[in-house]
């Protein structure tokens, strides 16, 4: 019986000692790579000039600059972006576009759709992600995003959201994090790309992301070829938690 509660509290104490020795780790690795994302970077950052340059005609849509207040850009910490809406002309869709690109990982990481939309009164009602097939035989990994404001305020929207990390695709910053984990002067640019699509009192929260999909595949390459580089799908993700994981 004596053997028995030894062996119950060793194996109790192993699982303590297991679970502090994996946070302790836990806590090193986010310090190390919050250290690194906030390193000092050696790119160049992105002319705005360049992004002025994306086409207001895409197929069927035409696109018009919808101005952002100063303090807005100041504060997604941005050195560039586009923002857009466009419209086709043979119906009444719409979709808005936001590009936000910047050389530094640390200041673009925290501003996503589930953190910004939601902070700002949102409620995140659905996420899922997507893989939109473009026509140069790639595919476009991203999440659809439902939000709602209640029944009080009213609307809803659908944010299409996905990445661009040095010429490659990515549904979400896990791309990013691997990247800042060897180090911020590994990333050259990150463009991160909402569009968002209305949900009208005639259209379901399906539509709406169809019509984000929609623009998306039709959009994707001219977003990717204002940065210079050959868009590609990016292989398996590792996790940034050990050094070794690279």
């Amino acid at each position: 019986m004596l053997g028995h509660d030894i062996s119950g509290n060793g194996r109790v104490v192993a699982a303590v000692l297991t679970a502090s020795l994996l946070m302790l780790l836990s806590g090193s690795g986010y310090r190390i790579l919050a250290a690194r994302l906030a390193a000092p970077v050696n790119t160049t950052p992105i002319d705005p000039n360049d992004l002025a340059q994306f086409p207001s005609q895409i197929g069927g849509w035409t696109g018009q600059d919808v101005p952002l207040d100063e303090a807005v850009v100041r504060a997604t910490d941005t050195d560039a972006h586009i923002s857009r809406r466009f419209s086709r002309a043979d119906s009444m869709d719409s979709v808005y576009l936001y590009v936000a690109c910047g050389v530094k990982a640390r200041d673009l990481m925290p501003h996503r759709p589930e953190v910004c939309y939601t902070g700002n009164g949102w409620t995140l009602v659905d996420r899922r992600s997507a893989d939109v097939p473009l026509s140069d035989g790639l595919r476009l990994p991203c999440n659809l995003l439902h939000f709602s404001r209640g029944s009080l305020q009213g609307g809803e929207v659908v944010v299409l959201d996905y990445y661009i990390v040095d010429g490659q695709y990515c549904p979400d910053v896990s791309l990013l994090r691997s990247k800042a984990w060897r180090g911020s002067g590994t990333v050259r640019y990150v463009a991160q790309v909402e569009i968002v699509s209305t949900v009208t009192g005639t259209a379901s929260a399906d539509s709406a992301a169809k019509l984000a999909c929609t623009f998306a595949a039709e959009s994707a390459l001219f977003i990717a070829k204002l940065f210079g580089d050959e868009p590609a799908n990016p292989g398996p993700v590792k996790s940034p938690g050990s050094p070794k994981g690279e």
